[in-house]
């Protein structure tokens, strides 16, 4: 059957399907499929749902997609070195974008993405020269970013690419949006694998997570049994450059240009919120061959492929 919310940009309007204990609602945003699992209750309860979660994806997708032409991104990288004040939302992401930056030490930034103009991890095989990336360098560099809340101004030329946080972020917003139309009813929102669950299920039901195999996407490595909290993963297993027999994978080291050497192929981490989990996934494949001790240090759940 098919909700009956309005569909933003022409849409194709979200489906719903009951399954035998619960109820499962299908749509696209951020250019990922996206589910919302409803622990069983009311037809009109999971269409609520349903609703209310597409409604905040696509928000969050209009408001910050660096490929939209009216998204906020948009209208900073286009500043040319002007100042810009922004809203709150945008404010909390920009301080948030710092703080992983400062973790990692500057390999995490979220104005590296000019150097998507050098790699594209499409499965094939280019590598760029290190001319072409030492020309894009001079372009990122959060230090190089006036930021004095609430006033943004980038240097000409500069960008920034909230791509590295977003999703996660989405992920929690469209759960904290379940909670205000179906209080304390267990969902699951899984945007692209970034998962978050909220409440418990009725009874001892829980819900079945599968983490996808590095070498093949499309089954499960194994599967995480949860109740409330969240997954997020990080990894090549869809994006990455093949090369001489040398896997270069997507997640670039903001400092030198270069993918990280010797990461996992897969880390998936459990915490509290997605975006804990997705910042620890993210830091530990920046950690390179030391992925493991780091996650170890963190006290997290994680699996490493």
């Amino acid at each position: 059957m098919r909700t009956t919310a309005a569909c933003a940009d022409q849409r194709e309007l979200p489906s719903l399907q009951r399954r035998e204990d619960h109820w499962i609602g299908r749509f696209v945003a951020m250019g990922c499929p996206c589910e919302v699992l409803v622990d069983f209750a009311a037809e009109s309860a999971a269409t609520q749902v349903l609703n209310a979660v597409a409604e905040c994806a696509w928000r969050i997708e209009r408001k910050f997609s660096r490929y939209r032409t009216d998204s906020v991104v948009q209208e900073i990288n286009q500043l040319a070195g002007k100042p810009l004040v922004v809203d709150d939302e945008t404010a909390n992401l920009l301080d948030f974008a710092a703080t992983v930056t400062e973790l990692s030490a500057g390999a995490f930034d979220i104005t590296s993405g000019v150097l998507r103009r050098a790699w594209t991890f499409d499965g094939g095989n280019r590598v760029p020269a290190q001319r072409q990336i030492d020309s894009l360098l001079s372009l990122v560099g959060w230090h190089r970013v006036e930021w004095h809340r609430p006033v943004l101004r980038l240097e000409p030329g500069m960008q920034i690419d909230l791509g590295g946080i977003g999703k996660e972020y989405a992920a929690d917003a469209a759960a904290a949006c379940a909670e205000a139309v179906a209080p304390g009813l267990s969902c699951l929102v899984n945007f692209g694998g970034d998962i978050v669950a909220s409440n418990p299920r009725k009874g001892d039901a829980v819900w079945h997570v599968g983490v996808e195999r590095a070498d093949s996407p499309d089954h499960a490595s194994q599967v995480v049994q949860l109740s409330q909290g969240a997954l997020a993963t990080s990894g090549d297993s869809r994006r990455f450059v093949l090369r001489d027999g040398h896997r270069y994978t997507h997640i670039l080291d903001a400092r030198t240009g270069w993918p990280v050497r010797d990461a996992p192929h897969s880390v998936t981490v459990a915490a509290k919120t997605c975006t804990q989990a997705g910042t620890l996934t993210t830091l530990a494949m920046l950690q390179g061959p030391n992925a493991e001790q780091f996650l170890r240090h963190q006290g997290v759940r994680f699996w490493l492929q």
